[in-house]
C-alpha cells in the first residue's frame, strides 16, 4: 500500500470513529466556530467602515482644503478662493453652459437622537451649492425631491434617516433659531454622504454667520488624468494656500485610523479566543489518541508507517477545524452581514453610518485561522501517536 493510500485509509478510519467521541469533537469544533465568528464579526466592522469611505470618491473627483488642514472641520476658504478654483484648468463644465462643476461647501454639526437609544449624536449638516449634484454623479433622490436654493430645505442621506429619529420626508427639525424642512432622501452608492444632511450653502452660511466662508470645494474633473494639471495650477498659484487631493485618497486617509484600530482589536480578541480553542483541539486529539492506542499500534504492526499516522491525526484535526470554521463563518455571515450601525468619525467628530461587510476575503481569512488552529492542535498528539511503542500499546485494554 503506497504512502498516500495509507494516510487516506487511516484518516477515513479516524473520521468513522468520531461518533464515539462526539462530545470532545463537538466541543473542539464549537470552540473554533466561536473564534471564527468573533474574528469575522469584528473585522466586518472595519471592512464596512472602510467600504463606506472608499465608496465616497471617484478618481475624477477632487477636494480642495486650506493648506495644512487634514479634514474639512479645520479648513477655511474664501469666496475668492472658490472663484480661482472654478477657473482652474481641468475642471469639468456643465454640458450646456460654462458653469464649472465645483461646489463650495461648509460643514456644521447638529444633534439628532439615535433611533436605537434615543441619545443625541453628532450628525453632519453640509451646505452645498447646486453644482454638488453634478459633482457627485452617484447621488440619487430615492424619496421626495431635491432641495430648492434659498430656502430652509434639506435632503437627508439614507443612512442618516435610518439611524436617527425625526429625519423622514415631511418632518422638520429645529436647530438654534432655524427650522429645517426635510424634502428628500438620497443615496450615494453606500458612500459617506449617506450619513449627512444637505442644505443650501448660502442659507446655512447665513444661519451660522459664516457669510462668504467655505471649508472645502468639491470638484468634478474632465478626467482622472486632469488631476495633476488641476493640482499644479492651484498649488503654484501665489494667491492660494490650498491642499488638493483626489476625493478617493482623502476619504481613504480619513478611514485609516479607525479601520486600523478596529482591525487590531479584532485580531487581539480573536487571538485570545484562539488560544482557548487551541487547547480544546489539543484535548480532543489527545483524547482521540488515548482512546485508539491499540488501533494505532495494530496499524503500525500491519506495516503502516509513522508518517502516515502523523498525517492522519493532523488530517482529522484539520477536518474538525474546517467544520468549525465553516460553521463560524456561516454564523458571522448571517448574523452580521448588512447590519446597519454608526460610529464616530474622529476626524470630524460626527457619526458615520455604515453596514457590517462580511466579504469573501474575510471568510477566507477566517478559514485560514481555523486551519492553523487545527494543525497546531493536532501536531503534538500526532507525534505522540507515531511514537507509541507497538508491543506495549497492543497490551493495553
Amino acid at each position: 500500500m503506497n504512502w498516500f493510500l495509507q494516510v487516506f485509509s487511516i484518516i477515513l478510519f479516524n473520521l468513522r470513529s468520531l461518533p464515539e467521541r462526539k462530545g470532545s469533537a463537538l466541543s473542539a469544533a464549537v470552540g473554533i466556530a466561536g473564534v471564527v465568528a468573533v474574528l469575522v464579526g469584528v473585522l466586518s466592522i472595519a471592512e464596512g467602515f472602510r467600504k463606506v469611505m472608499s465608496s465616497a470618491g471617484e478618481p475624477d473627483a477632487a477636494i480642495v482644503l486650506r493648506a495644512g488642514a487634514d479634514n474639512e472641520m479645520n479648513s477655511g476658504l474664501t469666496r475668492e478662493d472658490l472663484r480661482i478654483v472654478r477657473d482652474a484648468p481641468g475642471v469639468a463644465r456643465a454640458p450646456h453652459g460654462e458653469t464649472a462643476l465645483a461646489s463650495g461647501e461648509l460643514l456644521v454639526i447638529v444633534d439628532r437622537p439615535k433611533r436605537t437609544t434615543g441619545t443625541d449624536a453628532n450628525v453632519p449638516l453640509r451646505g452645498v451649492e447646486p453644482a454638488a449634484f453634478d459633482v457627485r454623479r452617484n447621488l440619487k433622490i430615492v424619496e421626495g425631491r431635491r432641495l430648492e436654493p434659498g430656502r430652509n430645505e434639506v435632503i437627508v442621506g439614507s443612512g442618516a434617516t435610518t439611524a436617527f429619529a425625526g429625519l423622514d420626508v415631511g418632518q422638520s427639525f429645529k436647530v438654534g433659531q432655524n427650522t429645517w424642512e426635510i424634502v428628500g432622501i438620497f443615496t450615494a452608492d453606500g458612500g459617506v454622504a449617506e450619513s449627512e444632511i444637505w442644505g443650501d450653502a448660502a442659507v446655512i452660511q447665513a444661519a451660522y454667520k459664516r457669510e462668504n466662508n467655505f471649508q472645502s470645494v468639491h470638484v468634478r474633473l474632465n478626467s482622472s488624468e486632469s488631476f495633476q494639471e488641476f493640482k499644479d495650477a492651484l498649488t503654484s498659484n501665489p494667491q492660494l494656500k490650498v491642499k488638493v487631493s483626489r476625493l478617493s485618497d482623502f476619504y481613504a486617509e480619513q478611514s485609516e485610523m479607525l479601520s486600523s484600530f478596529i482591525t487590531g482589536m479584532g485580531v487581539f480578541i480573536a487571538g485570545l479566543m484562539a488560544l482557548g480553542a487551541l487547547f480544546g483541539a489539543l484535548n480532543t486529539m489527545y483524547g482521540s489518541i488515548s482512546a485508539r492506542t491499540r488501533e494505532i499500534a495494530t496499524l503500525r504492526a500491519l506495516g503502516f508507517g509513522a508518517s502516515p499516522v502523523i498525517f492522519s491525526v493532523l488530517g482529522e484535526s484539520l477536518v474538525l477545524a474546517l467544520v468549525g470554521g465553516a460553521i463560524g463563518a456561516a454564523i458571522a455571515y448571517f448574523a452580521f452581514n448588512g447590519m446597519q450601525t454608526s460610529t464616530m468619525n474622529w476626524q470630524t467628530f460626527s457619526q458615520v453610518t455604515f453596514a457590517f461587510a462580511v466579504t469573501p476575503a474575510l471568510l477566507l481569512q477566517a478559514i485560514i485561522w481555523a486551519s492553523i488552529i487545527g494543525l497546531l492542535g493536532g501536531i503534538f498528539p500526532a507525534i505522540r501517536a507515531a511514537r507509541l511503542p507497538i508491543a506495549s500499546a497492543l497490551r493495553e485494554t
